[in-house]
Formats: structure tokens, sequence, C-alpha cells
């Protein structure tokens, strides 16, 4: 519609499914694409962006201070199974990857993301408080004081959770039973409109459109749900992978791997011909036909 007023006739749109066309569709799209990754990672490494955006988070939210540590959490799941969290991490508006961590979720049965939520959450804040409660400990020998753990003893200035008021509350619910709420500053940011809550205000934050505070909250946000996505993928196949060659006679866990190796994943295995098979001489006979009599009816 705006096409064509800007035209003053009618547009059609169309979307090429085959030949030339298509292929010019494919290129321009992936070159859209990189020069956007260009600009988020020319922005992201301007300092002074960084700077500004770590400013009006901190006037936009009412925060103490600037939040130099940012941790973000997200969770991922397939209709209940693999459920898992994510917590990804910016020091100084950077990504600290060494401090990333990946949860998986052992509590909740079916498909709840409150509860996963409250469930990584409480782990993470928990581990904190006893990691920071522990006694310092001296070398006895230089008489210098041995670092502690730093898995979790770091407290993040911003904690924000991917969703909206219902993560936010059970953010504010898990810092509240641990005695944090006033310690510890959160926020939620909401897909659907980039809305950004916090506690004790029912309207949305308004951030700007296009500013550095948003571009970088939107930025840990997707992070935290690659992350998660990435984790929940790696756990999903080494199930189906566990599951489809599970009982299989003189196949252990070393075979499976080689085997997954050679064919190059599990379907392929299961297609495989009793011929092609035989042809990896490492693979005895027995175990060969083993396999190729569960995946195929003889």
């Amino acid at each position: 519609e705006w096409l064509s007023f800007q035209r003053g006739s009618k547009v059609e749109i169309r979307i090429p499914q085959r030949g030339d066309k298509r292929e010019l569709h494919e290129l321009v799209t992936r070159n859209a694409s990189q020069e956007f990754l260009r600009h988020r990672m020319k922005r992201s490494a301007d300092h002074n962006a960084r700077s500004r955006a770590l400013t009006e988070l901190q006037d936009l939210l009412g925060l103490p201070e600037a939040p130099l540590r940012i941790e973000c959490y997200d969770m991922a799941h397939l209709q209940g199974t693999d459920y898992v969290g994510s917590m990804v991490v910016l020091e100084d508006g950077l990504p600290a990857k060494r401090e990333y961590r990946r949860f998986k979720v052992k509590e909740v049965p079916g498909n709840d993301d409150y509860a996963a939520m409250e469930e990584v959450l409480t782990r993470r804040f928990t581990a904190y408080i006893e990691e920071r409660e522990q006694p310092i400990e001296t070398d006895e020998l230089t008489q210098q004081q041995k670092p502690r753990s730093k898995k979790f003893v770091y407290p993040p200035q911003l904690l924000l959770v991917d969703g909206g008021k219902g993560q936010l509350a059970v953010a504010e619910r898990v810092l509240r039973n641990l005695g944090l709420e006033d310690e510890i500053p959160v926020a939620s940011l909401a897909k659907r409109f980039e809305e950004v809550f916090i506690p004790g205000q029912s309207d949305p934050v308004e951030v700007p459109r296009g500013s550095d505070a948003l571009f970088m909250l939107q930025r840990i946000r997707d992070e935290a749900h690659r992350f998660a996505n990435s984790f929940h993928r790696e756990l999903r196949d080494k199930r189906m992978v566990s599951s489809a060659l599970d009982g299989i006679p003189g196949l252990g866990e070393a075979r499976k791997k080689r085997i997954i190796k050679a064919f190059g994943g599990v379907t392929a295995v299961k297609k495989a011909s009793l011929e092609e098979l035989r042809i990896h001489t490492w693979l005895p006979e027995e175990v060969a036909l083993a396999i190729f009599n569960k995946f195929h009816d003889t």
C-alpha cells in the first residue's frame, strides 16, 4: 500500500521461485544481511556509542549506576523437552563470552517458561550468594590471599530477562526471595514491540527507537536467544543420536561417534546399505549386520 501510494498506481510484489530472478533475489538478500552485520559490528565497536548507551540506560531505567555488567537470560525448549537456559554477559558494552553460562533445567516437567526461568535465576543467584560468602583463604607459603572462584561471584548492575511483564515478575520474585531486590536492578525486553518493562511501572519505559540504549538491549537479548538455542540443539542432537543408535550389540560410544562422522549423520547411518556399512573395515561384520537389521525390515 505504501509503495502504491508513493508511485501513484498499484504496485504488485512478487517473490521469484526459480531461475535467474531467484538467484538475484538470494544475492541481494545475502548482501543486505552482510551489510547489516557490518553495521552492527561497527556500532558495537564504537566506544562512544557504548558509553552513550550505558549512560542512556542508567537514565531511562533509573539505575543507581551505569550498568557496566549486564546479564541477560533466555529459555529454549521443544514442546517441553530439553529445557535449557542461557546467561550472556556484556561488560562495558562488549560481550564477555568467558562469563557466559548454560543451564539444564532439571525441575520443570512440562512446558512452563516461567518456572524454568525461576529455576535458572534461583540457581545462578544462590550460587552468587554462596561464592560471595566464602571466606578468603591465605596461601601458607606466600601469605597472599587466594582468589575466590569467579564462576558466579560478580553481580550484574542490570539483570535483563527476555520477555514481558510475566518474566519480569519471575525475576523480581527470585531476587526478593534471596534478599537481593535492593542490590540488583532488573528489567525485561519483550520481543513483539521491543518494549522495556521495569518494576513498579505498568507501562513500558519509553526507550527511543534507534537509540544506542535500545540497540544494546536488543543485542544482548538476541545473543542470549542464540546461545540458548545453540545449547538446546546440542542437547537435542545428542539425545536423538543416543536414542536412535542405542541397544545395538557391539556399538559402543566410540563406534557411535566414528560411524556418525563417517556417514555424516544419524539419518545417513539409518539409510545405509549393508554393503556401505561393510566398506568400513574397522566395523566388525556382526556389528554392521546388527546396524542394518535395526533400520531395515529383513
